[in-house]
């Protein structure tokens, strides 16, 4: 089931990252696992939020609560390899784009 991240009061941090895939899993689906259940860990991670099209076109925004917490993930050993194999194998194209949110709000039928 899909679910929305609760985020905290604003401030806080939004990463966009737009993509287009290649054809073929080529370890996308292992290594993709094991960067959410890393990243899951990481100070200051407070979700994330994904979606694919069957055209390939997909959106994760992930919500942190810095831009410190952002910038030591960016130093991440792992996520510095996988972002190597989405260059090279996974993508063919992205856009990563880093935004602060200053205002939100949540609805929720019941």
């Amino acid at each position: 089931m899909s679910e929305i991240v609760r985020t905290p009061n604003t401030p806080y941090y939004a990463v966009i990252f737009t993509s287009i895939r290649t054809l073929g899993d080529n370890g996308y689906t292992k290594v993709g696992e094991e960067i959410i259940n890393m990243v899951s860990k990481q100070k200051g991670f407070i979700g994330a939020e994904s979606v694919r099209g069957e055209d390939g076109f997909g959106i994760t925004t992930s919500y942190w609560d810095s831009l410190e917490s952002i910038n030591e993930w960016k130093k991440n050993i792992q996520h510095n390899k996988a972002k190597e194999m989405g260059r090279n194998t996974w993508y063919s194209k992205y856009m990563i784009r880093i935004c602060k949110v200053e205002g939100d709000n949540y609805f929720h039928n019941h």
